[in-house]
C-alpha cells in the first residue's frame, strides 16, 4: 500500500475516481443557456479592484444582470459602472451607481448581493442581505473573525438563501480532478498539506491624520468596525494590515491555499494551532505579519502549514503561490494552473496544466477560475447544483486562518475543539474569537 506510483497506477485511480477528460468535459460545459424567466439580477458592493472583476463576469454571465454597481468611493462606481456595460448583454439594462449598499436590498427585483468591500464587511453585509431576502456571493474571507463565519453559517440556515465564498480554485476543473483522484488513494493517505504564497510587497510608512477626501464617504466605509480618524496611509489597499479592518496575509491569501489543502486532506477543524513569525522587513504601520509558519494539526493524523511570506518573493516550486499534498505513496503539487503528481523518488508521473495560467499572485485579476465559481452559484440558485463552496466550507477555511492569527497575537499554541474549533482552556485567546463593533452596527442574525 506505501509503495511508489507511477503512470499507469495513475491513470486506472483517475478513471476509477471519474475524472477522465470525459467527465472534465462535462464540468467545461457547466455554462447553459438560461431562460430569460430565470434572470438573476445582481448588485456589486465594492467595486475599486476585485469586485470590478466580478461585476464584469456577472454581466458576461448567461442569464444574469448586473443593475447596481456600489462604493463610498464615487471613483470607483464610475470605473465599475464603465466595466459593466463593456460586458453586459445588448438586453439588459444598464445599471444604477450608488454609494450605499442597502439602497440595493432595498430593491424588491433584485436576486443577488456580490459582496468584495474590505474584510469589516463581509459578515455583516452577508447577514443584511440574507435578511432582506437576497442571495449573496461574498469574497474570501467570509468574516473578519472567527464568530462572525460561525454567525455566517447561521444566518444561511434560518433564511435559506444561497452563499458562495469567493474561493475560486474550487471550481477549477483541474483541481476537482486531482482531488478526486487522491480521495480514491492516487497517493495513498494524505496526511501533509503545505500552503504557501510570496510576494514582494513595498512597506506602507506612517501614516498621517490627513482631510477626506471629497470622493469618499469614509463613515460609510468603517461602517461596523469603531471609528478611528482617516489617515493617508490606509484607502484602498493598505487597510488589509490594520486589525480594525483587514485580517492579514493568511486571510488574504492563505484563504486560498489553505483552503485547498484542507480540501485535499478531508479535514475540519483542528485540535492544535501553533504560529511563529513576525513584521520583519520593514518599520512602518502594519499591524500583522509579512512572515507566517502556521501550523494545524487534526485528528487522524494530518497536519497543514501556512508558509506566507509577504515581503520576499522567492517561489516555493518555481510557484509564487500553492499547495503541496504529501502522501504515503507520492506527492502531489497543485496551484490555479495544474497539478503535477511525483512519487517517492521525485519522478514526474502525470501533469495537467490549463493552457493559459491563473496561477497568479494577484487575487484581483479575473479569468476562467472566476467565472466557473460564478456559473457555479448562479447554477446553485437557478437549478439547486451542488454549490462548490458553500459558506459552511468556506468558514472553516477561513477559521484556520483565523486561529493562525490568534496563535500568533498570543505568542502561544492553542488547543481547539475538533468538533468546532473553539479555542479550549485559554479565556484570553478566545476573547479574539470576536470583535467590537461600532454601537448600531452588530450584526444580528
Amino acid at each position: 500500500m506505501k509503495g511508489s506510483i507511477n503512470r499507469r497506477t495513475f491513470i486506472k485511480q483517475a478513471a476509477a475516481a471519474g475524472v477522465g477528460l470525459g467527465v472534465m468535459g462535462h464540468l467545461s460545459a457547466v455554462r447553459g443557456k438560461a431562460a430569460p424567466s430565470n434572470k438573476i439580477v445582481a448588485g456589486v458592493m465594492g467595486v475599486n479592484g476585485r469586485g470590478r472583476v466580478l461585476a464584469e463576469s456577472f454581466a458576461s454571465a448567461e442569464g444574469s444582470e448586473v443593475a447596481y454597481i456600489c462604493d463610498v468611493d464615487t471613483r470607483a462606481i464610475e470605473k465599475g459602472l464603465d466595466a459593466v456595460y463593456k460586458k453586459k448583454s445588448k438586453d439588459a439594462k444598464p445599471p444604477q451607481g450608488v454609494m450605499d449598499f442597502r439602497r440595493i436590498l432595498d430593491d424588491q427585483d433584485v436576486d443577488v448581493l456580490v459582496i468584495a468591500a474590505p474584510d469589516h464587511w463581509h459578515a455583516p453585509a452577508t447577514i443584511m442581505a440574507l435578511q432582506a431576502g437576497k442571495h449573496v456571493y461574498v469574497e474570501k474571507p467570509c468574516g473578519h473573525n472567527a464568530r462572525e463565519g460561525e454567525l455566517l453559517v447561521e444566518a444561511q440556515q434560518r433564511y435559506n438563501r444561497v452563499v458562495q465564498m469567493g474561493n475560486q480554485q474550487r471550481s477549477a476543473l483541474e483541481s476537482i480532478q486531482i482531488i478526486f483522484a487522491i480521495r480514491e488513494g492516487l497517493i495513498g493517505k494524505p496526511y501533509y498539506g503545505r500552503a504557501w504564497y510570496a510576494n514582494t510587497r513595498k512597506g506602507i510608512g506612517r501614516g498621517k491624520p490627513a482631510p477626506v477626501p471629497d470622493w469618499l464617504d469614509y463613515d460609510l466605509w468603517q461602517g461596523p468596525a469603531p471609528r478611528t480618524p482617516y489617515k493617508d496611509n490606509v484607502i484602498h489597499y493598505n487597510w488589509h494590515w490594520f486589525w480594525n479592518w483587514g485580517t492579514g496575509e493568511i486571510c488574504n491569501n492563505g484563504a486560498h491555499e489553505i483552503d485547498i489543502c484542507r480540501w485535499a486532506l478531508g479535514v475540519d477543524y483542528p485540535i492544535r494551532v501553533t504560529s511563529a513569525g513576525g513584521r520583519y522587513h520593514y518599520d512602518d504601520d502594519w499591524e500583522f505579519y509579512d512572515t507566517q509558519i502556521a501550523s494545524f494539526d487534526f485528528e487522524d493524523g494530518k497536519t497543514i502549514t501556512w508558509d506566507g511570506r509577504s515581503c520576499n518573493g522567492r517561489p516555493v516550486e518555481g510557484r509564487g503561490r500553492g499547495a503541496s499534498i504529501h502522501g504515503e505513496r507520492g506527492t502531489v503539487i497543485l496551484d490555479r494552473q495544474g497539478y503535477v503528481v511525483y512519487d517517492h523518488d521525485n519522478n514526474e508521473i502525470w501533469r495537467r496544466v490549463r493552457s493559459t495560467s491563473e496561477a497568479t499572485l494577484d487575487t484581483r485579476g479575473g479569468g476562467g477560475l472566476t467565472d466557473l465559481h460564478i456559473v457555479n452559484f448562479l447554477d446553485a440558485i437557478r437549478d439547486g447544483a451542488r454549490q462548490h463552496s458553500p459558506i459552511d466550507e468556506g468558514h472553516k477555511s477561513t477559521l484556520l486562518c483565523h486561529l493562525g492569527n490568534i496563535a500568533q497575537h498570543t505568542g502561544r499554541a492553542l488547543t481547539c475543539d475538533p468538533s468546532n474549533g473553539h479555542i479550549l482552556d485559554d479565556p484570553e485567546a478566545m476573547q479574539l474569537w470576536g470583535r467590537s463593533y461600532e454601537p448600531g452596527w452588530e450584526p444580528k442574525v
